[in-house]
């Protein structure tokens, strides 16, 4: 679903990311780790062309990505993408902020964007919130919201970027809780996240990176029971000491 083939990009006189090949089967969960800087969120950007790269190619389902055109916004809408921050429009009512898309890009009329709006909203359990405004919402509810404006597209993959990172602690587990349901339904996800227990439960692959390098690439009971290298080891000891 995914092929990425001699990747390298750089950052001014920066290497960002340094000859990176992976490929991504349909319906696998990949998570990427590594430290701040490691190139995660970069590898992740430039899976829809957010970001350019200097050289290699990116496929997604058979169809390398262009740089630029009427193809590539093709292409991208069948990505959908969760950064961050939550990026809704402020003026806009939930459901109309998971209508925009379909209406505009699909083309598909008012109503029927409505429904698979409200199902959406639904499925990420925020249905009831639907004629409020973002402002309204937690930041747990805002990036459901999020998640359920990407899906509103019927995208191929779903690309996370740190998707928790921004939300109090007792939001995280309600955004993970809808993450894993999309894992378990089959979706194609690349997800760039701190939180390893989502790694361990919902991820067919761990994807480790350090200094723009894919170090490791495995299964999460092997990556986490067993790295293979020095870097993952010095990380994973950072991290699950805490």
């Amino acid at each position: 679903m995914i092929s990425i083939k001699g990747v390298n990009k750089h950052f001014g006189s920066l290497h960002v990311l340094k000859d990176i090949n992976i490929d991504i089967d349909r319906g696998q969960v990949v998570v990427v780790l590594g430290p701040s800087g490691s190139g995660k969120s970069t590898l992740c950007r430039t899976i829809n062309r957010l970001e350019t790269i200097d050289s290699g190619t990116i496929a997604i389902d058979g169809e390398v990505l262009p740089s630029e055109g009427r193809k590539l916004a093709q292409l991208r809408s069948d990505v959908g993408m969760v950064f961050q921050s939550f990026n809704l429009f402020a003026h806009k009512t939930i459901v109309e902020n998971v209508m925009l898309a379909p209406i505009k890009v699909r083309k598909i009329d008012k109503d029927q964007a409505r429904a698979q709006a409200m199902s959406l909203l639904e499925q990420v359990g925020v249905a009831s919130q639907a004629d409020k405004y973002p402002a309204q919402l937690s930041g747990g509810q805002q990036q459901r919201v999020a998640i359920a404006r990407s899906l509103a597209m019927a995208p191929k993959v779903m690309l996370f970027d740190e998707p928790t990172s921004a939300l109090d602690p007792e939001m995280v587990n309600e955004v993970l809780a809808v993450m894993t349901s999309l894992a378990g339904e089959g979706m194609t996800m690349v997800v760039v996240t701190h939180e390893m227990g989502f790694a361990r439960r919902a991820a067919n692959r761990v994807v480790f990176m350090a200094d723009g390098s894919i170090v490791e690439d495995a299964a999460p009971e092997d990556f986490f029971s067993s790295p293979r290298s020095e870097r993952a080891r010095d990380f994973l000891g950072k991290i699950l000491s805490h």
